[in-house]
């Protein structure tokens, strides 16, 4: 296995409406920062990979006009998914693997605000029983949250403690799109509150992998990729304990975040009752600072929002603020589809 290493991230001020950006220009600065940020340009990267959604976008093959942002010519090594930014890093993580590049840039990108998200997401749903009856992602997640209330596994105060958590944590991060104190507000679906939830907004993110010498070369610290996999679970919600994440634990035992402690975790849980159940799943005690950027409850990009867990895990371990980081991301109605990375700097390196 090569070693490979996160050695750049950036990100948007995340906001409730872009109306004025086009995506390439929500991309843009991201792009230019992240390449900045390491002294490449384009024709140097050895392989560039994106993730996003043609739903969101309402037309088909959009992401390819995101490719302006890039510059595609002279020809480039590219690929997309149509899926969170973090597939799209897996992705690229494992192309570095086949020794076909050296380094590679990932980005992703999402704008919300033009439609009804809620109703987009059920896209996601089985096309038979499911999708037919609209169940909308808020709906979905209050299904989660009452099951784990109905378990004894938490209640509607220890809900608004991880919300009110997550903004106080957001008000040190200049990109999040909601901090402070923000009131529990109304019930949107029983038992899910506006507080419980994420925002709506419009943002982007770009992070730079690169492998061994090259990455030291690129990054004064180095977010070394130790672990990464990705599970799912079944589709069909009937089938499923919503109480618990098997996919989420079985990803992280084979990334190896079990192996040795982390010290800081950043959650892609969109709703608060997620965090609950994906702290269980992980095993994070109140020793590892989970969140420390304010999470997907600060703000929600729809398909980059679990890049930035990446992203924001690896800033920290480039500060020198981590050693040993875990990263989440997730994608799919109730915490479906779960993907884990353990991020580690050099002086953890064994």
């Amino acid at each position: 296995m090569r070693d490979v290493a996160i050695v750049a991230f950036a990100q948007t001020a995340h906001r409730r409406r872009t109306d004025e950006l086009s995506e390439v220009d929500l991309l843009m600065p991201v792009l230019h920062e992240v390449l900045g940020a390491t002294g490449l340009k384009a024709n140097e990267i050895g392989f560039t990979c994106s993730g996003s959604a043609d739903y969101l976008a309402g037309r088909a093959f959009s992401f390819t006009m995101a490719l302006d942002g890039v510059g595609a010519h002279p020809p480039i090594s590219e690929s997309h998914v149509e899926m969170d930014g973090a597939w799209a890093l897996y992705e690229a993580w494992v192309k570095i693997q086949t020794g076909e590049a050296d380094t590679a840039l990932v980005y992703s990108y999402g704008k919300s605000s033009p439609g009804r998200v809620r109703d987009v997401l059920t896209r996601q749903l089985d096309p038979y029983y499911l999708a037919p009856l609209w169940p909308d992602s808020v709906a979905l997640a209050a299904l989660q949250a009452q099951a784990l209330i109905d378990a004894g596994a938490t209640d509607e105060p220890a809900l608004a403690e991880v919300a009110a958590r997550n903004r106080t944590a957001a008000a040190d991060n200049p990109y999040a799109q909601l901090t402070g104190d923000v009131p529990a507000g109304d019930y949107l679906v029983h038992p899910l509150r506006t507080g419980d939830c994420p925002p709506i907004g419009d943002g982007a993110a770009a992070v730079v992998l690169a492998a061994g010498d090259t990455a030291r070369a690129l990054c004064a610290r180095p977010a070394w990729i130790r672990g990464i996999d990705h599970r799912i679970e079944a589709h069909a919600l009937g089938v499923r304990d919503l109480t618990d994440s098997p996919s989420a634990r079985l990803a992280a035992e084979r990334a190896g975040a079990f192996e040795r402690p982390v010290d800081t975790a950043e959650l892609h849980a969109p709703f608060t009752s997620q965090e609950v159940i994906l702290r269980k799943a992980l095993g994070l005690g109140d020793e590892v600072r989970v969140n420390p950027s304010g999470g997907a409850l600060a703000a929600n990009p729809v398909m980059a929002a679990g890049l930035i867990r990446l992203g924001e895990a690896a800033a920290r371990i480039h500060r020198g603020e981590s050693d040993r980081a875990l990263a989440h991301a997730t994608s799919g109605p109730c915490l479906q589809q779960n993907l884990v990375a353990v991020l580690e700097g050099e002086s953890a390196h064994v």
